[in-house]
């Protein structure tokens, strides 16, 4: 077993299935996760972990060392020195980041029947909860680089929505657009110089003209609250009050949804919630 086989069972053996939001289970011999679990959480093969444990496979990408890191709920530091053993460079401070620390890890396995998901500061899902894939689609159908809600909103060559599986409409779209540009020039100033968010201001400014009207106009806007109409095939329309939530270090953005107590709308979306699939990155 290499260090990092060796250190990859001992994160896996100390993080707790209530921990992550998984049932116990009875007859479990494992002190912690089983393997299956941590690959389903991580969005890998539970023969690609047991090659990582044993040192039969000693250098993962980059990717998924990230997803990993939030699957196991590392720490900065613990994340860094896990691209370490794997033999990548750490991410520099300052640097456009997927990780999902802890703490807000443990918010978002208690914000109950709310629907939630996390964007990096480009706008890139980084995780979502089982009520926002019942309400709006399983996002994990779409290839990772695809689940982007900037180029979702504008589109880039007439590109179809991927994100949301059905229709949503936006009491104020034209304000959402423009939260959008403004959140991504902020991050530009934040992360200059990033790759991804580059390509993603480069791609959407040559194939969407409203995108680069935006964008040229220098628009600096806040919307953080939404009201929406989800066109669901099965319950049929669901009101909704959209809410964003923004972590300052790293820009990351907690988008919830949720519908209105006691309302016919609140009880489409815990029919819906029922049969829901589990948490993803």
């Amino acid at each position: 077993m290499t260090e990092l086989g060796g250190t990859l069972r001992a994160w896996r053996d100390r993080l707790t299935p209530a921990a992550v939001g998984l049932p116990a289970g009875h007859g479990r011999r494992a002190k912690g996760l089983r393997r299956e679990e941590l690959a389903g959480l991580a969005g890998i093969s539970v023969d690609y972990v047991v090659r990582l444990e044993q040192g039969r496979f000693a250098t993962p990408s980059a990717q998924v060392v990230a997803a990993l890191a939030r699957a196991l709920r590392l720490t900065a530091d613990e994340r860094d020195h896990l691209h370490r053993l794997a033999g990548l460079m750490p991410p520099a401070a300052g640097v456009l980041t997927d990780h999902l620390p802890p703490g807000i890890q443990r918010v978002l396995s208690r914000v109950g029947d709310s629907a939630a998901a996390v964007f990096a500061a480009d706008w890139q899902m980084i995780w979502w909860n089982p009520a926002w894939a019942a309400l709006l689609g399983d996002p994990s159908t779409t290839p990772p680089a695809l689940r982007n809600f900037a180029r979702d909103t504008f589109g880039v060559a007439g590109d179809a929505p991927v994100l949301s599986r059905w229709p949503v409409v936006s009491d104020a779209e034209d304000m959402k657009d423009a939260a959008i540009v403004s959140d991504l020039r902020r991050a530009t100033g934040r992360f200059p110089g990033n790759p991804r968010l580059t390509t993603l201001i480069r791609d959407l400014t040559a194939g969407n003209a409203r995108f680069a009207a935006l964008w040229s106009s220098g628009v600096v806007a806040a919307h953080r609250e939404d009201h929406k109409v989800v066109h669901h095939p099965v319950a049929g329309p669901i009101h909704v009050d959209c809410d964003v939530l923004t972590d300052s270090d790293a820009e990351l953005k907690i988008v919830l949804l949720t519908a209105a107590p006691d309302s016919e709308d609140e009880t489409k979306f815990r029919d819906l919630s029922r049969a829901a699939p589990a948490a993803r990155t």
